[in-house]
């Protein structure tokens, strides 16, 4: 699967004026990241904010570390604009740039922090995504991340598989090779868990209604490129009931937390014998 970003792009600049009112799980999910900060000490004079959206957590962070700059990046120009309108002080330390994870077009070793909240998911390539960050990031930076699981939109996936046999949903990488993947890129220290938070909503339209609105549609490449016809939605419709709990049917997002830190010295050692896998609690503090 390969997500088409031109049509990603597209996707969240369509949305981005209603996006922050609907953007109930990415609120969620930026505040327990951001909570994740309380368990570390670092003073970080320059973030990077990939993946920033509507600014949300970027100017959270900018309350909780004063005086560091807060670069904001995220491929969709409309969602900076939008962020850009929240912040009116001329002499702002929040910077706005239009850019790929994948292709990040940031000074080497030029921020000591970067956050990225439900971005990463986004990515046709993590090992290039991970790799444009270790290498932003200063010696004994942190990278603290959000990202989709591949239990995501469980309910909807298997609905549309008794419909046809297309791809309607996007499909998510798993937690184990995430971490892998930090390993690779030469990040030391992996520490990540899973969260399932559940949406509910009144009928299958007003979830449809929502992802669309949040910029969420399907961006696969390998989707079909026909509409979706009315017997088709009806099936869907028919499919997901099942699901029907207390009059509401249920959208299950698995969320991924994660965070890892460059090295102080890059060391030779083979990357696999490095693995490790805790619960998020288990964060070290950095004096």
């Amino acid at each position: 699967m390969a997500f088409n970003k031109t049509k990603v792009a597209a996707s969240f600049s369509r949305s981005a004026q209603d996006y922050a009112e609907h953007a109930v799980l990415q609120r969620t999910v930026a505040e327990r990241l951001l909570e994740r900060l309380e368990l570390v000490n670092i003073s970080p004079k320059v973030i990077v904010d990939a993946g920033s959206g509507p600014g949300y957590a970027a100017r959270q962070l900018a309350m909780r570390y004063k005086g560091a700059q807060v670069l904001q990046l995220d491929l969709s120009m409309e969602m900076l604009s939008q962020s850009r309108s929240h912040d009116s002080r001329f002499f702002s330390k929040q910077k706005y740039v239009c850019g790929d994870a994948e292709s990040l077009p940031l000074i080497k070793n030029s921020a000591e922090l970067v956050f990225s909240s439900l971005m990463l998911q986004w990515c046709n390539d993590l090992d290039a995504a991970f790799t444009q960050i270790k290498s932003t990031l200063t010696k004994q930076g942190l990278f603290l991340f959000a990202t989709l699981g591949p239990d995501t939109l469980k309910e909807l996936r298997s609905s549309w598989a008794e419909v046809d046999d297309d791809v309607h949903v996007n499909t998510f990488i798993d937690m184990h090779d995430i971490g892998d993947a930090l390993i690779r890129a030469g990040f030391v220290e992996p520490v990540m868990d899973v969260e399932h938070i559940t949406l509910t909503y009144e009928d299958c339209f007003s979830l449809m209604k929502d992802l669309k609105t949040l910029g969420a549609n399907n961006a696969d490449e390998d989707r079909s490129k026909g509409l979706t016809g009315k017997n088709k939605i009806k099936g869907l419709e028919s499919a997901y009931e099942k699901y029907r709990s207390e009059g509401r049917l249920p959208a299950t997002y698995e969320v991924v937390y994660g965070h890892a830190w460059t090295p102080l010295q890059e060391s030779s050692f083979d990357g696999l014998a490095n693995e490790a896998y805790f619960p998020i609690s288990s964060l070290k503090i950095r004096d």
